[in-house]
C-alpha cells in the first residue's frame, strides 16, 4: 500500500493528474464533508469491484485513513496490477 498525503493529492489535481478518487465512508460522513470523488462505502466495496479494474492509480479516502486501509487490503488481492493509495490522516477536520 503506497501513502499519499493531501498536499500531494491537491499537487496532483493541480497538475491534473488522471487518478480515481474513492471516499469508502458513509453517505452521511460524505454528504457533511468530502473532497470529491466516488462514495463507495467499505460495506459495499465487494459490490463495486467493477470500479477498481482501471489502469489508473486509485486514490481511496476515509475519516481517519483506516478504512481506506482496510479497503485497499480487501482490493490488492483482487487486482495486483493497480496501484492503490491511501490518503494519509483521512480527511478529518
Amino acid at each position: 500500500m503506497i501513502e499519499i498525503d493531501r498536499k500531494q493529492l491537491e499537487q496532483w489535481t493541480e497538475e491534473n493528474k488522471e487518478f480515481v478518487l474513492i471516499d469508502v465512508r458513509e453517505s452521511h460522513e460524505h454528504r457533511a464533508y468530502n473532497i470529491g470523488g466516488l462514495l463507495i462505502p467499505l460495506s459495499e466495496i465487494s459490490s463495486h469491484y467493477d470500479r477498481f479494474d482501471t489502469d489508473l492509480p486509485v486514490v481511496i479516502y476515509c475519516q481517519r485513513g483506516i478504512r481506506s486501509q482496510i479497503a485497499i487490503q480487501r482490493l490488492q488481492s483482487r487486482f495486483p496490477k493497480v496501484k492503490f493509495y491511501n490518503l494519509t490522516q483521512g480527511v478529518k477536520e
